[in-house]
């Protein structure tokens, strides 16, 4: 949080820093903190576009794109009271959102005429750039700047991650007042440095994890106190063992939890009770909508995975445990990647990207059965 005040103080007097892309697992609160970091530009008089990475296509991506920065434009300045950069950067934001339908059936909805030779290039980096570069001079011109908060930001394609950062860098280099704040799962520290390298130069990459017993006994106290309740301390000491200080799991225990205590006191026994009905909760929700989105065999390479424990597993490893070659098995640990499922801690391993998923697979699965070898369908 204090990175990010001293991000927006520093760019919006004309001097450079670092921007951020927030990472960590599923469910320890990226995206609870990009929430927190809208409501600190907004209080700053920063204009906040928000997006969320998606597999869309380029077309698609331009689309979103065009549409949120025209927002942006409108909430700089009505347009009756457009000055010249602003009118230049709607022209600009215009051939931009031009490329997306050659017979200009979409044109973000503005009333202006394109800038030819501008965002026109038929290359997403330096479009992208183009249109940056325009809004950021006109924000600059108004004394406010531009955040963009990415979400999920490593479900952006290679070129779509390689143009942002391409069109960042250049805001940079002419100290607009534009920055990008992402979050997504670890692996894209990596991806933006195989995206650009100069990436490690551009941006911070805070990691986000779980809560020290310190941190996780708070989180279990602190709310049942702003209600007048108390925990024991033998309660908050296993309220703590069983979360692991997971965030998302204290959140859903501390629920449980609050649901079946009685009195002002909430004891061991209450926490202990609750254990079920919170394990119960996370099967069928948090953990079955990501058994559910896996196809038959993505569902036993990850049940492999679980036979060997919960750690970061080696693909030849997951291989060897299904009777299969690593080539074998290799797209479907890619699916899995892509799917945002597991991710790559280092090379040749993955893990899965919510903590305990290990334990739900083998309740989900009791025995791992390997299909038979199939053709696969190339254009699925």
């Amino acid at each position: 949080m204090a990175s990010f005040d001293l991000l927006l103080g520093r760019l919006v007097r004309g001097r450079t820093e670092q921007s951020m892309i927030i990472t960590g697992l599923r469910g320890v609160g990226k995206t609870v903190l990009l929430g927190q970091f809208r409501l600190k530009a907004l209080n700053a008089d920063w204009v906040v576009v928000e997006l969320e990475g998606s597999k869309h296509a380029d077309d698609v991506f331009r689309r979103l794109l065009a549409t949120k920065l025209r927002t942006a434009l409108y909430e700089l300045a009505p347009r009756a009271r457009w000055s010249d950069r602003l009118q230049r950067a709607a022209g600009i934001l215009k051939s931009f959102s031009l490329r997306v339908d050659q017979d200009g059936s979409f044109q973000a909805g503005l009333d202006v005429d394109a800038v030819t030779g501008l965002a026109d290039h038929a290359d997403l980096a330096l479009d992208i750039t183009d249109v940056f570069i325009g809004i950021g001079e006109a924000v600059r011109e108004h004394d406010r700047g531009l955040v963009l908060l990415f979400d999920e930001i490593q479900f952006l394609s290679p070129r779509q991650l390689e143009a942002v950062i391409a069109a960042l860098h250049k805001c940079v280099q002419r100290k607009l007042p534009v920055t990008l704040v992402g979050a997504g799962l670890p692996q894209i520290a990596e991806l933006t440095g195989d995206a650009k390298s100069y990436s490690e130069r551009l941006f911070k990459f805070p990691a986000i994890g779980y809560l020290d017993a310190e941190d996780a006994r708070r989180a279990f106290a602190e709310p049942a106190s702003d209600e007048g309740a108390e925990f024991s301390d033998d309660a908050l000491d296993l309220a703590t063992e069983i979360s692991g200080g997971y965030p998302y799991f204290i959140q859903e225990l501390g629920s449980a939890v609050w649901l079946r205590a009685e009195g002002p006191v909430i004891t061991g026994d209450d926490v202990r009770d609750a254990e079920p009905v919170y394990s119960s909760k996370l099967d069928s929700s948090f953990f079955r909508v990501r058994f559910d989105r896996a196809t038959e065999l993505q569902r036993v390479y990850m049940r492999a995975m679980a036979e060997l424990g919960a750690d970061a597993q080696k693909a030849a490893a997951v291989a060897e445990v299904m009777g299969r070659d690593s080539t074998q098995v290799a797209p479907t640990r890619a699916e899995l990647i892509n799917m945002g499922l597991l991710y790559t801690p280092e090379h040749g391993y993955a893990a899965f990207t919510v903590p305990h998923f290990d334990q739900f697979m083998l309740r989900a699965m009791p025995e791992l059965r390997v299909p038979p070898i199939r053709r696969r369908n190339k254009s699925r």
